[in-house]
């Protein structure tokens, strides 16, 4: 176990511990992750009448949200972040030390998922449908004829009026062969949607895919007979059962399932596709690598509670605050941790942990402590042990790093922005840069 004061001369002792891409864009910049608005009724805590979760903001402008159930207010100071202790991810739920890739692979990588699938995000059901893509349109000049594009729609199960997915997939106009492809899960479709260096990717000889998320399932509360999960239901049912999938887990299906697609597709090379997500799409591209190792890369960008930052470290949004304003991204049983945070037997360094030995690439910004991008950061480090064990390069760094200074020499990435909650550009050059060691 991984403890948070004494973590630097802990981990350097033992395993080298330190607290530690489809795809999704917000925009260009500002993302969608906000904190919840001033009153809240979802998950059954409902505020009552008047009773408001909005406290308004500290003197550096950071969100202040109660949290209903335990009366936990958002923290912004590193005075008050309680010792915590990290559960050791190469350390197996017997107690057996982890010291081989064999080990890891075969028993406590399942571990971990499973945990995750049980007691978090929730598990995919044996009844999700199968998606039948037709390619729909196609534009061999798309944007001023460097591109082309093509529009591919998924039907997500048999009936006449199952829900469908729209892929818009970009691929260079020159290309004699399959290409590496940046896949992006997106709040918006359209122009909207395109990465802000989309003519960099291109010009790289990639292409770059985008699904607005929604399609999949809806964002919202109560519209589980909705999307994809609605066609999984059984009669009368109103909600998966407890353990089964919330709207993350149905996002990162999505995901798995434009993965069918491209692999035959002849312009794309399925053994290259990195996956970008962007708030709680950052959190959904974790989790969807985790489900699926055809993800070749992947950029999660301020993907804060409950994605890559710290669950244990107190700062910003909480468990507390995940489990009231947005139960239904997760499984039923993710309820139980509500005020028992030190409890869970996962931390944000584990599901990053789960996609080695894979590069994965990490961002924060400076206004947006809500996502607390120093406990992203922390998580980074402590996922870097997996990393060496499977001989991998882990982050190379203990210490949060100079402001706008990319560290994209090892197999793991960071790179923290002066700015919003945002995938900024140069949050996505630093990461094309990171990803061009593998997209060669």
């Amino acid at each position: 176990m991984i403890g948070s004061r004494e973590m630097t001369t802990d981990m350097r002792a033992r395993h080298g511990w330190v607290v530690a891409a489809a795809v999704l864009t917000m925009g260009l910049v500002v993302a969608a992750q906000q904190p919840p608005p001033a009153t809240t009724t979802q998950g059954g805590r409902s505020s009552g009448p008047g009773r408001s979760t909005n406290l308004g903001n500290d003197p550096k402008g950071n969100p202040l949200r109660l949290a209903l159930e335990t009366g936990h207010v958002s923290n912004y100071d590193e005075s008050k972040v309680k010792p915590y202790t990290l559960p050791d991810p190469l350390v197996t739920t017997s107690g057996k030390p982890v010291r081989s890739a064999e080990v890891w692979v075969h028993q406590r990588r399942p571990e971990i998922l499973k945990l995750y699938e049980t007691d978090i995000y929730g598990r995919i059901p044996a009844s999700a449908p199968k998606v039948q893509w037709q390619v729909t349109g196609t534009d061999p000049s798309a944007r001023d004829g460097a591109a082309i594009r093509k529009t591919i729609v998924g039907k997500m199960g048999d009936a006449a009026d199952a829900p469908q997915m729209t892929l818009t997939l970009y691929t260079p106009a020159p290309a004699k062969g399959p290409v590496p492809v940046i896949l992006l899960v997106n709040f918006r479709g359209g122009a909207d949607g395109d990465p802000p260096v989309a003519a960099d990717i291109l010009s790289r000889g990639w292409g770059y895919a985008t699904v607005v998320y929604q399609d999949i399932q809806p964002d919202r509360i109560n519209t589980f007979d909705r999307g994809v999960i609605g066609v999984t239901l059984r009669p009368g049912q109103q909600q998966p059962g407890p353990e089964e999938w919330g709207t993350i887990s149905a996002w990162a299906w999505g995901v798995s399932r434009i993965l069918d697609y491209l692999a035959t597709d002849r312009a794309v090379d399925a053994t290259r596709v990195a996956l970008f997500g962007h708030s709680r799409l950052g959190k959904t591209a974790l989790w969807a690598s985790a489900l699926d190792d055809r993800i070749a890369a992947v950029y999660a960008s301020c993907s804060g509670e409950m994605g890559a930052a710290l669950a244990r470290r107190d700062w910003g949004e909480t468990v507390d605050d995940m489990a009231q304003n947005f139960p239904f991204w997760f499984s039923t049983t993710f309820q139980k941790y509500v005020g028992r945070w030190n409890d869970m037997p996962v931390d944000a360094h584990m599901l990053i942990a789960l996609s080695a030995p894979r590069p994965v690439f990490i961002t924060g910004g400076t206004a947006d402590q809500w996502a607390d991008p120093k406990g992203e950061f922390l998580a980074e480090v402590a996922a870097g042990p997996v990393y060496r064990l499977l001989g991998k390069k882990d982050l190379g760094v203990t210490e949060l790093p100079p402001l706008d200074t990319p560290v994209i020499d090892g197999d793991l990435g960071w790179h923290y922005h002066t700015g919003p909650h945002a995938a900024t550009e140069a949050d996505w050059k630093a990461f094309l840069s990171f990803v061009g060691k593998y997209f060669k």
